[in-house]
């Protein structure tokens, strides 16, 4: 298959040329209240030619049979041909590389019988649904992917890696009248099998969540010194952030490029943000983005100041900057664009008991229940959380959304937690129509003075 891949690629016209294909399996158990939802294996195959004309523009050609690849190069050679563009195309350099390497796992799960997998899930609902009455819905989820990905370019680069993940999810709905809350518990892993195994407290956690927040009073909106745990971090700095960091939106949004100027302060020196993608074993790791380029830590912000961002190799080249490994698709049915790998929140000093014991009335705000950003303003909601009175955790609290500036609010961190985590959360991101992108997130406790909170 090498010889194959690598033939066609010679033959092209183009001034470059990559073909990308993927072989993916699948699988998916869900429970729903009491029902089988669904049980399915599904096995993908296929890939995409990339060609470029410089003066012209990109080509692009999908196929699922790879018998003729050097007729789908032509394809893609053909369309681009045909493009125009206003300025001829560049693209940064990258070292070419030959890498071959395969995921190591404990029990690989495409040996485990779907069966298997089916009890797994059931019996995780069985915990959602025996541990209230007023428990009235509940949503059991098991799913795991294997990619193997394999890319090769005329510039002499070809790389094989897999990319495993597998994924339990525990959803529960509680009533109490016209008082309906939820809550939930994600946990993923790229290890194997095992590890989503003997994780009955974390379907006992989102029932008994759920329950407790039907006793929770909706919080009183204003403006609040406010901690918020590692996973509402990790979200608020991949959403609010991330996004506004890759580089193919800060190009094409003149608004965005004044913003996001290199040298520019965004917070107090106790402030570090990264993305990485070669970290082992995390969600968003990959050894290489869909371009070839080697990931790598890229710090975004450094003591308070903005120093990098994301980058695709054309987008690299148009600011005169360095690929940064983060060119990223969805399957072999799209492109690759500029997408985070692993973004982080650097470990501080502060511990948790002193983060909150000068705060007399505050807010301790936990998970993330959606939200949505539009430039630099964010809403976020927490999943739930807590007042925080006389340096003390009270009583839970509801309805807590945070909004904001996002520039004002980084800059109002004064505290940064020394309990860093990576969150084993089996989430995805969505931009440009590709969803869902296996990314990471990770970050301690961080405390925010001023917090506009609406509630009640």
């Amino acid at each position: 298959m090498r010889d194959k891949i690598e033939q066609a690629v010679k033959r092209s016209k183009a001034d470059y040329t990559e073909i990308r294909i993927e072989d993916k399996e699948t699988c998916r158990v869900a429970f729903r209240g009491r029902e089988l939802e669904t049980a399915n294996a599904n096995i993908d195959k296929g890939g995409m030619v990339r060609c470029l004309i410089r003066n012209k523009g990109w080509g692009v050609a999908t196929f699922n049979d790879l018998d003729d690849l050097a007729a789908v190069v032509d394809q893609a050679y053909q369309c681009a041909r045909v493009g125009s563009v206003p300025e001829p195309i560049e693209l940064a350099p990258v070292e070419p590389v030959e890498s071959m390497t395969t995921a190591v796992m404990g029990r690989d799960f495409r040996d485990i019988p779907l069966s298997e997998k089916k009890a797994l899930a059931e019996r995780y609902n069985q915990i959602l649904l025996g541990h209230s009455d007023r428990i009235v819905d509940t949503q059991s989820i098991y799913s795991d992917v294997f990619t193997h990905l394999t890319l090769a370019n005329s510039e002499g680069t070809y790389i094989e890696q897999d990319k495993p993940s597998v994924v339990i999810g525990a959803f529960a709905t509680a009533r109490d009248g016209d008082n309906v809350q939820r809550a939930n518990e994600i946990f993923s892993s790229t290890w194997g099998y095992e590890y989503v195994l003997d994780k009955d407290e974390l379907a006992r956690n989102a029932a008994a969540r759920a329950v407790e927040l039907l006793g929770a009073r909706p919080v009183q909106a204003g403006q609040y010194p406010i901690v918020i745990d590692q996973l509402l971090a990790g979200v608020f700095i991949h959403e609010a952030f991330g996004h506004l960091s890759e580089a193919d939106f800060v190009y094409e949004n003149p608004k965005a490029r004044e913003m996001m100027t290199l040298g520019r302060r965004f917070g107090q020196g106790i402030l570090n943000v990264y993305d990485d993608g070669s970290i082992p074993n995390l969600r968003g790791t990959t050894l290489y983005d869909d371009e070839g380029a080697p990931a790598r830590r890229n710090w975004l912000i450094r003591d308070g100041v903005l120093v990098g961002r994301l980058h695709s190799r054309q987008t690299a080249a148009k600011m005169g900057e360095t690929a940064s490994g983060n060119a990223r698709a969805v399957s072999y049915r799209f492109a690759p664009i500029v997408r985070m790998t692993n973004t982080a929140i650097d470990n501080g000093t502060a511990t948790f008991e002193n983060m909150i014991k000068d705060i007399k009335l505050g807010i301790y705000a936990c998970d993330a229940y959606g939200g949505e950003t539009q430039l630099e303003n964010f809403s976020f909601s927490s999943g739930y959380a807590y007042m925080i009175r006389d340096g003390k955790i009270a009583e839970m609290v509801k309805d807590v959304i945070l909004a904001g500036n996002l520039f004002t609010t980084l800059g109002n961190i004064d505290m940064i937690g020394d309990d860093f985590k990576w969150l084993n959360t089996g989430g995805g991101c969505g931009k440009a129509g590709q969803f869902p992108l296996p990314v990471g997130m990770g970050a301690p406790h961080i405390r925010i003075q001023n917090v506009v909170i609406g509630g009640q």
